[in-house]
């Protein structure tokens, strides 16, 4: 890995996708830290799965980092306070915590002793750790690895391939030791044979730091690969960079692990190793602020539970010509139409757009099949959108439907302006709906 021989070539090379303008105007801009807030509000449910627990009440003096809700079943995820001060109310959904501007960390911290698997995902557990990719997956769930399922290779996903975000890419550059000890860890204690970490091409400073701090913390190691993968999107959605990691493809309605992977973003196992090294939970997100109505574009570090609208006061505003404001990248993100809407653990950007200056007219299906040619999951989305108009939804099963990552990639290609991908997710629901019977 020291020397540029070692740097490994894709074994698959991905199917459709699209050429997107980078537009990553704050990759060199260095993360600045957001002061504290007046108040953060704490989701309950920032995860895939059951809603967390409250363990506080009304009045009760808080730290940064002190647990306030408790995971509560297997598929869900521990709460912490992201400020000092105190718990102002206990909602259904939320946890309100009043800052008293100190932001003093929790006294009762410390670090948390991991030398087994399952210490290792107790530890993913107790940190609070979702996947940080966008998902929200709890991580203790990925790391609790059956005995029959061999692991074989850990990708460690660095590719961040959507337009503006660079918040993974500033983990790469100001926490890479980080990035490597945790990587050995996660190698050491499941013993797992290969990790590879994927970096899109357009990333070659992070390549050079990753070499830096290999060299020098583990230089006659081997193990540890980095991958350097061809700049298109969406070459950081699972299933892409495992095909693109080790030519294996997940089977339809499988997991990584069923092909001897496991996936985890390159800011999950950093903080992973920072909370087994120091005992602070996950109670902040470096976020990536940029688009075409944002004035000053910069990484945050952002209390978790911050406003919206807080982080974009602090960036310096957005321009009046704003139209929209999406959490995350213009391919994934969601639309937010409150900017009271908080700062959760799976969020990686906000990304602020001024209208189009020529807007797009939808016009029908053209049968170009460029949608099909586009989709990395092979799929025919135009063929779908058929179904769905004319109620044929018992062929949604027979197009599979369900392989869908809604990457957008179809939309963003179709000459005619369908909304392709949002057709495809009322597919997916539909197919929910239709098992759920």
């Amino acid at each position: 890995m020291g020397t540029e021989g070692k740097i490994l070539h894709p074994k698959g090379r991905i199917r459709g996708g699209a050429i997107l303008p980078h537009l990553k105007d704050t990759a060199e801009i260095k993360t600045v830290v957001m002061p504290a807030v007046s108040e953060v509000r704490i989701g309950l449910k920032q995860h895939i799965g059951a809603p967390a627990i409250p363990v506080v009440k009304k009045g009760d003096k808080v730290y940064i980092g002190t647990l306030i809700a408790q995971a509560s079943g297997f598929v869900s995820a521990n709460m912490h306070s992201s400020v000092s001060g105190n718990v102002k109310d206990v909602l259904e959904d939320c946890i309100i915590i009043e800052s008293d501007g100190k932001m003093e960390n929790d006294p009762g911290l410390k670090p948390f002793e991991a030398d087994t698997p399952e210490d290792i995902a107790a530890a993913a557990e107790a940190c609070g750790l979702v996947g940080l990719g966008g998902a929200g997956f709890p991580v203790k769930v990925k790391l609790t690895i059956k005995e029959d399922t061999p692991i074989d290779t850990l990708i460690i996903n660095a590719a961040e391939c959507e337009p503006y975000i660079t918040s993974d890419y500033r983990e790469c550059m100001e926490n890479s030791e980080d990035v490597i000890e945790g990587a050995y860890l996660l190698k050491k204690i499941f013993k797992i044979p290969d990790v590879i970490i994927c970096i899109e091409k357009n990333k070659g400073k992070a390549v050079k730091m990753f070499n830096m701090f290999y060299n020098g913390r583990h230089d006659n190691e081997e193990g540890i690969r980095l991958m350097e993968l061809p700049t298109r999107y969406p070459q950081g959605a699972e299933k892409v960079i495992i095909y693109s990691a080790t030519g294996r493809k997940v089977p339809a309605g499988k997991l990584p692990a069923d092909v001897g992977c496991l996936v985890m973003n390159v800011t999950s196992v950093a903080t992973l190793y920072r909370f087994i090294t120091t005992g602070m939970p996950l109670v902040s997100k470096r976020i990536t602020v940029d688009g075409s109505a944002v004035s000053q574009p910069q990484n945050v570090m952002v209390p978790i539970g911050t406003p919206i609208k807080d982080v974009l006061e602090f960036v310096g505003g957005i321009d009046e010509e704003a139209d929209e404001i999406i959490m995350g990248g213009p391919m994934m993100g969601i639309d937010v139409y409150d900017e009271n809407a908080v700062i959760e653990k799976r969020n990686n950007a906000i990304t602020v757009m001024k209208a189009p200056k020529k807007s797009h007219v939808q016009t029908a299906c053209i049968k170009c099949g460029r949608c099909a040619g586009a989709c990395p999951m092979q799929l025919y989305p135009a063929r779908v959108e058929a179904a769905v108009s004319f109620g044929k939804y018992e062929a949604l099963e027979k197009l599979n439907v369900s392989y869908c990552i809604e990457c957008g990639s179809c939309s963003f290609v179709c000459p005619a302006g369908r909304p392709l991908t949002q057709v495809m997710r009322l597919a997916k629901t539909e197919i929910k709906k239709g098992a759920a019977k």
